[in-house]
């Protein structure tokens, strides 16, 4: 088995340490690079398991920013593709659409419900957060959330991310309901 990035820099600072310093965490240097190891071999047991027990999965990891353990994930929350009616509907089952307090003509702009999985909605965001990155690939779901986010305002960025988050789950959800390629610029290929 090849040596981790981590092995090799644990190696390579124990070299330039001073022999005291070098001793003190020579060992907190070596538990990293053991649980570096294990953390690939889970990523590879969680890659395998989605393309063996659940091909369901491989529709889901075309989109650009979803990996094997947010799709696995994805797909054994909902259990069932037929669980919900309509996709919409998955973003309000997992707590990403905002609360509403209306009274009379007041019906102000409030957070998430948070509602529903809370592992689940966290790989989203960080699969949105992924998407909107500077250098991240082209799509409409990408230049929706950055129009979102440059329309200003107090705290757009994190409120486009979560709204980029919400059209995510909803586009797994028909992804793995329909089976369909996944197109990056659906409405200019329709």
């Amino acid at each position: 088995m090849p040596a981790s990035a981590t092995t090799c820099f644990a190696q390579r600072s124990l070299a330039v340490m001073p022999p005291g310093l070098a001793q003190a965490l020579g060992p907190v240097l070596q538990q990293i690079a053991e649980i570096t190891v294990k953390i690939k071999q889970y990523d590879r047991q969680i890659q395998q398991l989605g393309q063996t027990e659940y091909p369901e999965t491989q529709a889901l990891l075309k989109v650009h920013g979803v990996g094997h353990l947010t799709a696995l994930t994805f797909v054994l929350t909902l259990g069932s593709k037929e669980r919900f009616g309509r996709s919409r509907d998955v973003g309000c089952y997992l707590g990403l659409r905002p609360r509403r307090s209306q009274s009379g003509d007041h019906d102000p702009q409030l957070g998430i419900t948070h509602a529903g999985n809370a592992y689940l909605r966290s790989l989203l965001i960080e699969c949105s957060n992924h998407i909107l990155r500077p250098h991240g690939r082209d799509s409409a779901l990408r230049q929706w959330g950055l129009h979102l986010a440059a329309r200003g305002g107090k705290q757009a960025k994190s409120k486009a991310v979560v709204a980029v988050a919400r059209k995510l789950a909803v586009l797994l959800h028909r992804l793995w309901s329909t089976q369909e390629p996944y197109i990056p610029f659906y409405e200019k290929a329709a």
